[in-house]
């Protein structure tokens, strides 16, 4: 595999997804939302989803009475330069994820790439796994995991029915891009199950010239996390005397750069069945986050281990391996 030519930081390379059409379920903020908006900037029309829609704000969960909503995500991809395209859905309904296909096969005729995004909507208690709450650690594996398999079961249908000159793509939007222990057994649980989702769509989606892999961010400031520290993304390194881990954080525009050079490489083949971090992928692409930076998480939290970074610059340090047709 050739690695790209990093370019300058403060001069992100802006792929072309000209023509291409986009579904980023759970777009309606943090990492969804960057996604979306990044997709947005290379031209693409992106169906932005969830459940959150204007004067309607969530009204449990984490994001209980939380502003953000799909419009306003459809909105920021159109000033960008794509197409933004909102559609209330929830995806732990299937009828719902259903008619969401039926909508972009009617008015698309084709998907490129399908992004699921959709979190777990809880907050994690980090306690050893026999002091926690079932029903609360179940919900979010239905809701982390269910939703990701519905929208996939719906939607990847319509990526091996395109007629592309470049592969697709599906991405699973995880936390972490080894297997070690993420210290809440359920939070564990969705995560290292969705690499395993993107591993096994890969498998069964290669004949059909179509990637699939995870991706993760590094520390995001998003509209939560600025929130709950205080500050603003104008002030956000005041939010460093309460985290330093804050200092090495990202904007959600950098994962959703990450995505944006991964649908545009025609060579995404090559990393389909992989975990992916948005700092080792922003070495080989060349993009930059909002501010011209590029935060390295990887790299800060080796540091902050005592540990060296790994010497693998797009697949880190965790990889399942693609079965090969002479090895079945």
């Amino acid at each position: 595999m050739v690695t790209k030519k990093s370019e300058p930081i403060g001069r992100p390379r802006r792929p072309s997804l000209e023509g291409r059409v986009a579904v980023v379920a759970g777009a309606t903020r943090g990492a969804g939302r960057g996604i979306a908006r990044a997709l947005g900037e290379a031209g693409a029309t992106v169906y932005c989803t969830g459940r959150s829609v204007r004067g309607r704000p969530p009204k449990d969960g984490v994001y209980a009475g939380r502003p953000e909503t799909i419009e306003e995500t459809a909105d920021l991809v159109t000033d960008s330069g794509g197409r933004g395209v909102a559609v209330r859905v929830d995806h732990l309904v299937e009828e719902e994820v259903a008619l969401l296909a039926e909508r972009v096969r009617a008015e698309a005729k084709r998907l490129d790439v399908l992004v699921n995004d959709i979190s777990e909507g809880v907050l994690y208690e980090w306690k050893p796994f026999h002091e926690l709450s079932v029903p609360h650690g179940l919900t979010a594996l239905r809701n982390g995991i269910h939703t990701h398999i519905l929208t996939s079961r719906h939607l990847v249908p319509l990526m091996i029915g395109s007629r592309r000159t470049a592969p697709g793509l599906v991405v699973e939007v995880t936390d972490g891009d080894t297997l070690d222990y993420r210290g809440n057994i359920f939070y564990d649980l969705v995560k290292i199950s969705v690499n395993r989702l993107a591993f096994a769509m890969a498998e069964e989606l290669r004949k059909h010239r179509v990637a699939s892999v995870a991706v993760t961010p590094g520390y995001m400031r998003t509209e939560y996390a600025l929130d709950h520290y205080g500050v603003t993304e104008e002030n956000w390194r005041e939010a460093a005397k309460k985290d330093a881990n804050f200092l090495a954080s990202e904007t959600p525009l950098f994962v959703g750069r990450a995505v944006a050079a991964l649908a545009a490489d025609p060579d995404v083949m090559e990393k389909s069945g992989g975990v992916f971090g948005s700092w080792t992928l922003a070495d080989e692409y060349g993009f930059a986050d909002a501010d011209g930076g590029r935060p390295h998480f990887g790299r800060h939290m080796a540091k902050d281990s005592g540990t060296a970074p790994p010497d693998r610059p797009t697949k880190g340090p965790f990889r399942w391996a693609l079965k090969t047709e002479a090895s079945r």
